[in-house]
């Protein structure tokens, strides 16, 4: 080898060898950090069509088999921006509001498996449990306020919206009936004012004497049950007397779902971090958001109800000097195609669907991402389960690139995931 191509070779080694020293001394970006202090996460289980709703394109036609949305496309106040003809009270809010319409995952068949997804940002795992957005926000953020429990799950609980490896007391306080808030947290009939501070009393006489927990899990239990005493109290109580905000106010919300909303923006001034709101408890058109078949001929109610629960949301937490400290998140397990199923419904869809975005101090666009002209295929900035959750974890101060602890296993917070940059100004 002549000397130049040698000292040409040893140069170009000698460069590559220091590249990853450099790199690693280059300073990492500081995280995106938003100023959203609360999370409203509304759950339309069942899969929302993103054609229909959010994400409208040419009309189609199920008696024809003509693929495309099932409804009219009506413009919003972001030019240039379209939703379904049945969003009419959303239609003019969309500038507080962005449809990020290119979300997208591998799971199409099977609920349960999409709905952990959904939830935990991971596919399911054999040997860890992950936790669920609402616990890990509730780990690192906490409650807003002494007496508030972190996260209140309106709805029926599973593992998916569980604490996974964090322990319950990352964990939801949970209710389905509006009016009369978690069972689990009133008091026996026959046990009055005055003597559950003499029980209380009682067990923490019992507990000194007993030795110190030293198995997490007997922590863990010992201080659910600190949390669930001091939630039974009149305070936090009072947050599910609906009956206390005015019935003009309370009209506007609509039905059992918006019931659920209103009640959330309460549970929000009590101090709660994370509420996950579920919109598939009662079914307007019998089958849910999972418009199979004849189930579509009434997907429009569900639309409607939607519409005015979210509206009346949005302009009440607004109106309430509240709506950048919340950022309001409807999710659904996938999308549905374009085309029609043998009865006229539709299928499932994970390549390409909308998720939503509302408040939360972000610079909304009315929408983010494209579509092909059928909803079918994502065209430009797609966005991924786990970038969606890192920008639900930045626009709330939680730092999406560390890592969470199974035991000694370092597991990454968001998979990941990057915030969509274009959301923070």
């Amino acid at each position: 080898m002549h000397r130049r191509h040698f000292l040409q070779a040893t140069g170009a080694a000698a460069l590559a060898a220091s590249m990853p020293r450099l790199a690693a001394a280059a300073p990492a970006a500081a995280p995106i950090r938003g100023r959203a202090e609360h999370v409203i996460s509304i759950w339309l289980g069942g899969g929302m069509g993103q054609i229909d709703t959010f994400d409208p394109k040419r009309r189609g036609d199920p008696q024809k088999k003509l693929a495309g949305s099932y409804y009219d496309a009506i413009d919003t106040a972001v030019p240039g921006v379209q939703v379904c003809e049945h969003l009419k009270q959303l239609a003019p809010l969309m500038d507080r509001v962005t449809a990020v319409r290119t979300v997208h995952h591998n799971v199409i068949d099977e609920h349960a498996a999409a709905t952990n997804r959904m939830h935990t940002g991971r596919p399911i795992s054999g040997t860890v449990v992950y936790p669920s957005l609402g616990s890990i926000i509730a780990h690192e953020r906490g409650a807003a306020a002494d007496g508030a429990p972190p996260y209140v799950l309106i709805g029926y609980p599973n593992v998916s919206r569980g604490p996974g490896f964090l322990g319950a007391r990352a964990g939801y306080v949970y209710l389905t009936d509006t009016g009369q808030g978690p069972a689990g947290l009133s008091r026996p009939d026959g046990i009055s004012v005055t003597r559950q501070p003499r029980r209380q009393e009682l067990l923490a006489r019992l507990r000194k004497l007993q030795p110190e927990n030293e198995q997490a899990l007997l922590r863990d239990y010992d201080q659910a049950i600190e949390q669930c005493l001091e939630l039974s109290g009149p305070n936090f109580a009072r947050s599910f007397n609906l009956d206390s905000e005015p019935a003009d106010l309370r009209n506007r919300y609509g039905g059992e779902f918006g019931q659920r909303c209103l009640l959330s923006r309460r549970l929000i001034e009590r101090g709660v971090r994370f509420i996950e709101v579920s919109h598939n408890l009662n079914f307007l058109n019998g089958a849910g958001w999972d418009v199979h078949n004849t189930g579509i001929l009434q997907q429009h109610a569900l639309i409607q109800e939607l519409d005015t629960a979210v509206s009346a949301l949005i302009l009440d937490l607004e109106e309430k000097k509240l709506l950048d400290k919340t950022l309001i998140v409807i999710t659904t397990e996938f999308g549905r195609p374009p085309e029609f199923d043998s009865g006229g419904g539709r299928g499932h869809q994970g390549t390409a669907f909308t998720c939503v975005l509302a408040g939360g101090g972000l610079k909304h666009c009315g929408a983010y991402g494209e579509t092909d002209e059928l909803s079918k295929k994502i065209v430009s900035n797609p966005v991924s389960v786990p970038d969606f959750f890192a920008t639900i974890h930045a626009a709330v101060g939680v730092d999406y690139s560390k890592n969470l602890y199974d035991g000694d296993r370092p597991v990454p917070i968001t998979d990941m995931g990057q915030p969509i940059k274009a959301l923070f100004g």
